[in-house]
């Protein structure tokens, strides 16, 4: 028995000592022999993890027009190897890219796995897609990858609104990581591609791919399918939008060459629906084109748009603080009739002076007696100081505030200025001083601590126009996912509302009614257009140059669809320099045929000059 048992360990213990001497026999095949050999292997193929930019979502207007989408582009990126890229290839790579290495290493430093890929530079030209391939031999470890770039479809056009995307900065970075961002990640910068970042940048995928010892992928083992953004339904009317820009920039510069207006140089326009506060159009000069930030700006364009003393990044429909002007009479009547300060009837004398303190109309103008009607119509400053007078400036700040003046519109896009409603409290935090009765005529047509944004006097508008509702203005009416399923959709936002009677609001109306018929200030300009409109012109002294010209108006009189706000700075009467700019908005909105005014006529014998020159 203990023979037997002895052979069965002497058997085991034999067929173990083959197994060790057979493995130890086939790892010195694998390390002597053929050691050479796999050592090349797997110098030559690594497997490596590439993630594919899932592309963003489009952007359309409230048609179907597409108004910003993708294309095709060139990434560059470190592909490492068996540990960091060389400096020498990143010395070389940065003289490619026109840029410092410090910036390659800062990028390379902030990923945490140091064999993961490291993209450098998005969107680069051909001219370095070329460089790159001539010099690929010298330069182990960097990778060409295709990439889906953000494509403003018409340039400037909407800019402020859509405003830029950009690759993630170390704030952004550090704020962000708990949300999935990460190094090298292109995201919104400004407008609705920030506000709607995570909606429109959809979800990464990646390509498992073997490299070879230069780091360039030579074989495709598997592919995980990006999953792109979603899309943005814009309220945008892709016309008006057009027709605003292009009467915006004609304009501007027939006031500065043909009438020598040198600082006219910036203005905005905005459009509403006053039923719903959906944005039909947003204008804001000067511009700036949202492409020049792919892949980064050059300093060159940078220092072009920051060199510009009128700020091409401001957004001034929701950014820009002006004196009211003769808008803020719309305030100032509906005060005047609501408190019982002045009747429909009583005509107020205006000898172009006021009887209490000196101040005058435009251009010394007296119009003798006038009546409610007559004096919001032709804008008399002197009725209105005596407005203003009767009110006191406590009523007018409640009245200012009411319609929303003083505080934020909440438009879903950042950098919106609330503006100033002139009050005592104000004066006397700042300037530590009492209120005078001066400052309350000042405050009464618009003037003196006043201040609006174009958005905001819009909204001024509206709330007449549908009877003291005050809508949140909005941009985005759905979002889609790429095959078109409905995701989210909004709609109208009451914020406010002012309590106007019917009789108020028929003689207010009536009044702008009048703006735009014979003998009012709009007339001209709206000589012969088939829509009614009701207006009020404005021309706001500014402290710091020439007047600013305002217009704001809607149509159609008796079912308003839109309200248009247009500001020139400085661009003298708004008659003159505002007025033409609304009704290209109006006749876009409505399909009128468009009639040439003397901007476009300027614009025309410009192009007819420039073409004579042509060889």
């Amino acid at each position: 028995m203990v023979s037997r048992s002895k052979n069965r360990v002497d058997v085991l213990g034999f067929i173990v000592i083959i197994v060790i001497l057979a493995l130890m026999g086939r790892l010195a095949y694998l390390q002597i022999i053929k050691g050479d050999y796999f050592h090349t292997l797997a110098e030559q193929n690594r497997i490596r993890l590439i993630t594919v930019t899932a592309p963003r979502g489009t952007f359309y207007d409230r048609n179907g027009t597409p108004l910003v989408n993708n294309r095709p582009g060139f990434s560059v990126s470190l592909m490492p190897i068996d540990g960091p890229v060389s400096q020498e290839v990143i010395v070389r790579l940065a003289d490619i890219l026109k840029i410092k290495p410090e910036e390659i290493n800062s990028k390379v430093k902030k990923e945490e796995n140091p064999l993961n890929p490291v993209i450098v530079k998005n969107d680069v030209g051909q001219d370095i897609v070329a460089r790159i391939e001539e010099h690929k031999s010298d330069l182990p470890g960097v990778v060409l990858a295709i990439q889906a770039v953000r494509s403003y479809i018409y340039n400037d056009l909407g800019a402020h609104m859509f405003g830029y995307v950009g690759e993630i900065n170390d704030n952004e970075l550090e704020k962000g990581k708990a949300d999935g961002y990460k190094s090298g990640d292109i995201l919104g910068k400004s407008g609705l591609e920030q506000v709607y970042d995570k909606t429109l940048r959809g979800v990464d995928g990646g390509e498992q791919v073997e490299v070879d010892v230069t780091g360039r992928p030579i074989q495709r083992l598997g592919r995980k399918e990006p999953v792109p953004g979603n899309d943005l339904w814009l309220t945008i009317d892709y016309r008006v939008q057009k027709a605003t820009e292009e009467a915006m920039d004609r304009q501007l510069t027939y006031l500065q060459n043909k009438l020598g207006n040198s600082k006219a140089k910036a203005g905005a326009a905005v459009a509403i629906n006053p039923k719903t506060g959906e944005v039909l159009a947003m204008v804001s000069r000067p511009a700036f084109n949202p492409n020049l930030f792919n892949g980064g700006i050059s300093e060159k364009d940078w220092k072009i748009i920051n060199d510009n003393p009128f700020n091409p990044m401001q957004n001034r429909v929701i950014a820009g603080e002006y004196p009211p002007g003769s808008t803020f009479k719309i305030v100032t009547g509906t005060a005047a009739l609501e408190l019982g300060k002045v009747t429909p009837e009583e005509k107020i004398l205006d000898t172009g002076k006021h009887w209490i303190i000196p101040k005058g109309n435009a251009q010394n103008e007296a119009l003798g007696l006038i009546d409610f009607r007559e004096a919001l119509s032709k804008s008399d400053n002197v009725y209105f100081y005596e407005m203003g007078n009767r009110l006191g400036i406590d009523n007018l700040e409640k009245y200012a505030r009411m319609f929303g003046l003083g505080e934020y519109t909440g438009i879903k896009l950042p950098g919106e200025s609330n503006g100033l409603v002139a009050n005592k409290k104000y004066k006397m935090k700042v300037y530590d001083e009492d209120w005078y009765l001066s400052e309350t005529f000042d405050a009464a047509i618009g003037q003196g601590f006043q201040l609006a944004t174009p958005l905001q006097v819009a909204n001024v508008m509206a709330q007449i126009a549908n009877g003291g509702h005050r809508y949140r203005p909005y941009l985005v009416s759905k979002i889609a996912s790429p095959d078109g399923k409905i995701i989210q959709t909004f709609q109208p936002e009451e914020v406010g509302t002012i309590n106007i009677s019917a009789k108020t609001l028929n003689l207010i109306r009536s009044a702008l009614r009048d703006v735009a018929l014979p003998g009012g200030t709009a007339a001209s300009t709206f000589a012969g257009f088939p829509i009614p409109i009701a207006g009020k012109t404005g021309t706001a002294e500014n402290p710091h140059g020439d007047d600013h010209g305002w217009f704001v108006a809607y149509a159609p009189f008796d079912d308003p669809q839109i309200v248009v706000a247009v500001l020139i700075e400085q661009g003298g009467f708004g008659a003159d320099s505002a007025v033409p700019i609304a009704r290209k908005m109006l006749e876009a909105y409505f399909d009128v045929p468009s009639q040439k005014n003397p901007a476009d006529l300027y614009a025309e014998e410009q192009a007819a000059k420039a073409g004579a020159k042509q060889p």
